[in-house]
């Protein structure tokens, strides 16, 4: 998180600088700022919740991997087997 964090920021701080060069009317470069901030809290916000969504996914997705790995199969084929070899009582 912090390296993505610390690329917003210097994407953000290049807007920044963008509108401290080239934009002179002081009102308009406010305004752009403050967009630039939004932009710069909003992206952080969507990333933050995109990474917890990955993380809990591939965290309950080894879990379910785990308790798939458990299952006995052995056993159940046994109980197959023996369902299997008993003879059929005919009629």
């Amino acid at each position: 998180m912090f390296t993505l964090d610390t690329t917003i920021d210097a994407i953000q701080s290049a807007k920044k600088q963008f509108v401290t060069k080239f934009v002179s009317n002081q009102t308009v470069a406010a305004a752009m700022n403050q967009f630039v901030d939004a932009q710069t809290e909003y992206t952080k916000q969507a990333t933050k919740v995109g990474m917890d969504t990955f993380n809990t996914l591939s965290q309950e997705s080894t879990k379910a991997i785990k308790e798939a790995s458990k299952f006995d199969f052995t056993r159940v084929s046994e109980g197959i087997m023996n369902i299997w070899a008993k003879p059929t009582k005919a009629k």
